[in-house]
């Protein structure tokens, strides 16, 4: 596990508790907003720095509304760590 990752979503309870929201299964940023209570804007933010961190990845992202997301092997490790 990279800890440099781990560390990174440990400093932010959005990171943490949006990456949870998707480990369940794929969910479009919609979702996770009203699941976590979070701000739409806040939420597609943060997508986007998972992304870049290889934490999280697009379902389908030919389309230009309602794109998936899920976790990342990687990004389920530190959700697996989380959760202990």
């Amino acid at each position: 596990m990279d800890y440099d990752k781990l560390s990174w979503i440990k400093a932010s309870k959005y990171r943490q508790n949006i990456l949870k929201a998707m480990s369940k299964k794929p969910k479009t940023p919609k979702d996770i907003a009203e699941e976590t209570d979070y701000y739409l804007s806040h939420v597609s933010n943060t997508i986007t720095d998972l992304k870049e961190k290889n934490l999280t990845k697009c379902l389908t992202p030919d389309k230009r509304k309602g794109k998936l997301y899920t976790t990342t092997k990687e990004g389920e490790k530190i959700v697996d760590f989380l959760k202990k």
